[in-house]
Order: structure tokens, then C-alpha cells, then sequence
């Protein structure tokens, strides 16, 4: 019966806190529960798109040797978006995409290759040189999708250089 009545306790403090009675404690949580989501799906829209007008200094495409290179820095986009920001730009047309976002000190690249160049530039090794800008080693996917991370988000512009210098060596060679 103590655990009972601690229970009663507890409950009547969230409905107190949540200032509605007992009886519809459940489907106040719910409807909370439902804004969070909605919320959360509606910052992850709004940083997309702030990301896809690019906020970064340089969102323009670059010549790197023939290559179409656009590189960008981003600020508090997770990992699994820049995925889908890098897919958005590599249906802008042929090139390779590398975008870096820092979180927290911390810094997550993504970079794509779109199908044309995959035979001569592999995302993965693209990331791998913009990941040790950042004080990462290593970074894994395929030949036209690829991520790495690293300690040092404040070297991301670095990092982004990097992939650029990667890309004109392989470009050369």
C-alpha cells in the first residue's frame, strides 16, 4: 500500500504540473508526447532546408580540376541529415558533395560522388583525407556515399579544403 499510495503521489504531481485533472492525465501525456514528435520532425525540415540554401561562406559549386566540387559547414545538422542533404545536392547535377557540420565541438562529414565519377573518386577515401582535418581517422561507406567523424569541429573548413585538395590530386593524376 505505500507503493500505491507513492504511485497516487507521483501521479498527482504530473497532473498538478501538467495542470489537468487525473482523469485525463493519459491523454494529456499522449497529445505531449504526439507535439514533441511533430516538433522534433519540423526542426529536422527547417535545418534541411536552412542547410540546402547553404550556410556556410562558400555555397557555390567549385572547379576543382573539371570537377564540380561544392563543400559546405553546417552547424547543428545530425549525421543521419547530412546523408539526405548530400543526396539532395548530388541531384543538382554531376560533382562531389561534402558537407561537414559540427556539433558540440565535434565534427561529422559527409561526402558524395555521383555515379559518373565514381570510377575515378571514391567517396570513402574523399572522407577519410577530410576526416584527419578534423582529427578523425578512418571513415566507411560506399564509392558514392561515405562518413567519417572526428574530435575537432573547429578545424571543419580545414577539413573541407582537404577533400578539395584530394579531389584536384586525383583529378591530376
Amino acid at each position: 500500500s505505500d507503493h500505491i499510495r507513492i504511485g497516487e503521489q507521483i501521479l498527482n504531481g504530473i497532473a498538478a504540473e501538467l495542470k489537468v485533472s487525473l482523469s485525463v492525465l493519459p491523454e494529456r501525456m499522449r497529445s505531449l508526447i504526439e507535439d514533441r514528435k511533430r516538433l522534433e520532425r519540423e526542426l529536422v525540415e527547417a535545418r534541411r532546408k536552412l542547410a540546402a540554401q547553404g550556410t556556410s561562406v562558400s555555397p557555390e559549386a567549385k572547379d576543382v580540376s573539371g570537377i564540380r566540387y561544392i563543400g559546405r559547414r553546417v552547424d547543428g545538422v545530425s549525421a543521419r541529415d547530412l546523408k539526405i542533404m548530400v543526396d539532395d545536392l548530388k541531384t543538382s547535377g554531376e560533382g562531389i558533395y561534402a558537407i561537414v557540420a559540427v556539433n558540440d565541438g565535434k565534427a561529422s562529414l559527409v561526402v558524395g560522388v555521383t555515379k559518373t565519377l565514381e570510377a575515378n573518386f571514391d567517396a570513402v577515401e574523399l572522407v577519410r583525407s577530410g576526416a584527419k582535418a578534423v582529427g578523425g581517422n578512418g571513415g566507411g561507406g560506399r564509392s558514392d556515399m561515405a562518413q567519417a567523424g572526428g574530435p575537432d569541429g573547429g578545424k571543419a573548413d580545414a577539413a573541407l579544403l582537404a577533400i578539395e585538395e584530394e579531389i584536384n590530386s586525383r583529378a591530376i593524376a
